[in-house]
């Protein structure tokens, strides 16, 4: 049952294109990436429509639910946008906000013995992986990176809650990655519900940020972009 309701929400988002942007007006800021980044996209807040009016300045989101990093398979979504390096377009970007890999692990590999995944995304010293290439990419066209993490759910029980191990692992690599470069920061989501028990941070299917949850990822990135 938990694999047909994460279908049926994939397709009924997936299908949604990347608006132009957030605000009005050139974007310094572009958000690329999976469900973290794309959902409340119907109801004007997502991550980057919050981050945009946390800021007072447009963004441009090219995020796409159920986007996945190209590990050389077939993707898990359709679409221009359905792999996170093709939503990546050079521009005049002061920073590119990103999040990704999630999916490749949950249905490449049921978050289990994902190993083989887990390496194509990032390998264990950061060097070589999906995950280091685009950041590289995007460091020698002249951003800044900024890399979340995922949300977790403590005190209550997710559908997903068997990827938390292997979602702590990411981070780990996520964060030998920001220590190898300067220039990309690694924002850990571990800790944004701030209480236990408190669900108000996710949406009803207890995965995907809900609106405050979307606002309060956003709150933290503006953090990390105003000088």
């Amino acid at each position: 049952m938990t694999w047909r309701l994460l279908l049926c929400l994939l397709a009924l988002t997936a299908c949604m294109s990347a608006p132009p942007g957030a605000g009005t007006g050139p974007a310094r800021i572009l958000v690329i990436g999976d469900s973290l980044m794309a959902w409340n996209r119907l109801r004007g807040a997502s991550v980057a429509e919050a981050l945009a009016a946390e800021l007072g300045e447009p963004v441009k989101d090219n995020s796409v639910s159920g986007a996945v990093h190209d590990l050389g398979g077939k993707p898990a979504a359709q679409g221009s946008h359905a792999t996170i390096a093709r939503q990546y377009r050079r521009g005049n970007w002061d920073w590119v906000v990103m999040d990704g890999g999630g999916n490749n692990l949950l249905f490449g590999c049921g978050c289990r013995g994902c190993g083989p995944q887990l390496d194509a995304l990032i390998s264990a010293d950061a060097t070589q992986g999906a995950i280091p290439m685009l950041v590289a990419q995007i460091r020698a066209d002249g951003a800044q990176v900024i890399h979340t993490g995922y949300l977790r759910s403590p005190g209550f029980t997710s559908p997903i809650e068997h990827c938390g191990p292997i979602g702590d692992e990411l981070d780990r690599r996520l964060a030998r990655l920001d220590a190898r470069d300067p220039g990309m920061v690694f924002l850990r989501l571990l800790d944004l519900v701030p209480t236990p028990g408190d669900t108000s941070y996710h949406a009803l299917d207890r995965i995907h940020p809900s609106a405050k949850g979307s606002a309060a990822i956003a709150a933290r990135i503006a953090a990390i972009i105003r000088p």
